[in-house]
């Protein structure tokens, strides 16, 4: 496998920079078995039966973009530059891993004030990423952060506007709950409470699942040789009940649906055995075509990025060829792409 076997030309105007409203409202690309149907996410109460089981990951997205000053004692006074700094997670120092632009510009001893009474101390560099050490901790750190942080975009939306307040609801699923990643589930996004109330007055189930997604989702795939590819670790968590959820459903003879390429990955970390395990600890599956599913149904998810791993993982789930005429019709009936756009639901053939 290559990696340009994984590419397909995409026009600049099906890339979503804002969500549809009200969010059951976008479209849905339903491919079960070899047809592909034109729907709307709010389809999905006709769509799933009694018994399917809905995985959801609970992971709730902090404001991790950052603007800030540093500052430094020279010999001329101080000095100062600005900085842009992204979380990307907690360090065992106690610190925070940072992507820092320019980074070229810190060095460990540097202070960097990025308002709302958020600062904190440069502890450690290396060629690619920084070290903060907040002065504030736990509670005061989050409200500091939620005060002078914006929201994490994709590059693909930065790159057109920058974050604003509304990004705040957006770019947040209603479901979510435990603080730590850095990018949305972004299948996610299109539920709200009343499609799943309708879901689980149609008989459908839900299970929460934990992973905390990190900005390594969006960074590029550059070997040539997609198997020596190496993926980026982030952490996650299948409690006991969510274990035995799963089980039942599929013992029962019920679907099990990820919502999420991040929900499926952790499921399916959890899953090497044959059947989900209780799980803890942080996962760098990487899924591309031939991997061996033991949990995984169907799976909803966006469109995404050409030559990426998450392209790679549904080519998996549904193969390849069919991928490319999935893909090629929703680029023809005019499907919006990415965190913001569209979603398709996918239903592997049974053979």
């Amino acid at each position: 496998m290559k990696l340009s076997d994984f590419d397909f030309d995409l026009p600049e105007e099906l890339i979503a920079t804002r969500p549809v409203k009200p969010r059951p409202a976008a479209r849905l690309l339903l491919a079960e078995g070899n047809t592909i149907a034109d729907r709307h996410v709010r389809d999905l109460t006709q769509i799933l039966q009694p018994g399917d089981r809905l995985v959801l990951n609970n992971t709730r997205v902090i404001p991790a973009r950052l603007f800030g000053t540093r500052s430094r004692a020279t010999k001329d006074g101080s000095g100062v530059a600005r900085i842009e700094a992204t979380l990307l997670n907690p360090d065992p120092s106690g610190g925070w891993r940072v992507l820092a632009r320019p980074l070229r510009k810190l060095a460990p001893g540097d202070r960097v004030d990025f308002g709302a009474g958020l600062t904190a101390t440069v502890s450690a560099r290396d060629e690619t990423e920084a070290v903060l050490d907040f002065d504030l901790k736990g509670p005061d750190f989050d409200a500091a952060l939620d005060a002078a942080g914006r929201m994490p975009l994709p590059p693909y939306i930065e790159s057109r506007r920058p974050a604003d307040a509304q990004d705040a609801e957006d770019y947040q699923t209603v479901f979510a709950r435990l603080r730590g990643a850095v990018a949305a589930p972004t299948a996610s996004l299109h539920f709200d409470a009343a499609l799943l109330d309708a879901l689980k007055a149609r008989g459908v189930a839900f299970t929460e699942v934990t992973l905390h997604v990190g900005a390594g989702t969006f960074l590029p795939v550059k070997v040539e040789d997609v198997k020596t590819h190496r993926m980026h670790a982030e952490w996650g968590e299948v409690t006991p009940d969510a274990a035995d959820a799963i089980n039942a459903t599929k013992a029962a003879g019920g679907r099990v649906i990820p919502v999420g390429t991040t929900a499926l990955r952790l499921i399916e970390s959890a899953a090497r055995s044959g059947r989900v395990e209780p799980w803890r600890g942080e996962t760098d599956i990487f899924i591309y075509p031939g991997f061996e599913f033991h949990a995984t149904d169907a799976l909803m998810t966006n469109f995404h990025l050409p030559k990426s791993t998450l392209l790679m993982l549904v080519s998996a789930l549904m193969g390849k060829e069919r991928i490319d005429a999935i893909y090629a019709h929703a680029v023809a009936s005019g499907y919006r792409f990415f965190s913001y756009g569209d979603a398709s639901l996918l239903v592997p053939r049974r053979d």
